[in-house]
């Protein structure tokens, strides 16, 4: 992509400059709380609006899926489990992902401002650094996978077809109770494994496009917007094999394990990259790709707009 300097907008995209009186600049040195609400917010409102969506990227994901959740596209599946299923189907697991994603988006958002400015600080100091927005989001990642690890677990299993798990706390107290405390977290390594190239990926590019869009970095929402929606595509179709493998550590998928002749439980990124492989060969780290992108473009495009506005309103109201 082009850099274009300030005066030379992108086609299509009105010039940002100090003379717009349609939006205000975004607030210089807003608080690490401001960073937290508008991260919590913005993390919710990621993870549910388009939460039917990522059910069917989990479903998609299987290696081995019953006959009757073999899909062939986003739209046909959503259609098939409400008829065949419910119409909450889709809805599945929410609670879970709404208690996680708040506290984990909240310290997400807040680490990366800091570390942004921090490593910038001794990387650039001229101005923006994709060096330190990498590194910035790859140490967000790691707070917030902590969090958000065991809620994805209970999350994925029931997304899952035939889930035997009547509701959050069944799940929880099941998993706990048969297969230990350590099945929260079995796919930790392999999730950081995909979170902090995604989120690399993510913030450069969010970054990038928004020096090309919004050179001034003024609030404008549709900058943001469309710097998240590319950002997210990109991220999610460079990470899918990653994903898949983090679905099945997840899952356990009975039937894929037992085809493979593994016996207890898969642990291991190693492990679990093997198995794909053995299950559905190259293609197979690629299962759910369309659905997964899908999910991820309006996603970060909905993070991003609403934690820029958040932070824009909250910044001004204590101003």
């Amino acid at each position: 992509m082009e850099l274009r300097s300030p005066g030379l907008p992108m086609e299509g995209v009105p010039a940002l400059t100090g003379d717009n009186d349609e939006y205000e600049s975004l607030p210089e040195g807003a608080s690490p709380v401001i960073h937290m609400l508008a991260g919590a917010v913005a993390g919710v409102l990621e993870h549910t609006v388009m939460y039917p969506v990522d059910s069917v990227k989990t479903r998609m994901q299987s290696l081995q899926p019953n006959p009757n959740a073999k899909y062939k596209g986003v739209g046909e599946a959503l259609k098939r489990m409400i008829r065949t299923e419910g119409l909450l189907t889709p809805l599945r697991g929410i609670n879970v992902t709404v208690l996680g994603a708040g506290p984990a988006h909240a310290l997400y958002f807040a680490c990366y401002e800091k570390m942004k400015t921090s490593i910038g600080s001794m990387i650039n100091h001229a101005g923006n650094s994709h060096v330190a927005n990498g590194v910035a989001g790859s140490l967000a990642t790691l707070l917030h996978d902590a969090v958000m690890n065991p809620a994805e677990v209970v999350k994925q299993r029931m997304q899952m077809y035939n889930s035997p798990y009547r509701n959050m706390l069944d799940c929880i107290r099941t998993v706990g109770r048969t297969e230990g405390v350590g099945a929260f977290y079995r796919s930790y390594t392999t999730q950081l494994t995909m979170n902090i190239p995604f989120q690399a990926i993510h913030f450069i590019t969010y970054e990038f496009t928004q020096e090309s869009l919004n050179p001034q970095r003024q609030y404008h929402p549709g900058t943001h917007i469309v710097s998240g929606a590319i950002a997210g595509a990109v991220a999610a179709a460079a990470t899918t094999p990653l994903d898949v493998c983090k679905t099945l550590l997840n899952t356990q998928e009975n039937m894929a394990l037992s085809s493979v002749n593994v016996s207890g439980q898969l642990s291991g990124m190693v492990n679990a990259f093997r198995t794909v492989y053995q299950l559905g060969g190259v293609a197979g780290y690629f299962k759910g790709m369309q659905a997964r992108i899908i999910y991820q473009m309006p996603s970060t495009a909905i993070a991003w707009s609403v934690y820029e506005f958040f932070k824009y309103f909250l910044t001004k109201r204590n101003m």
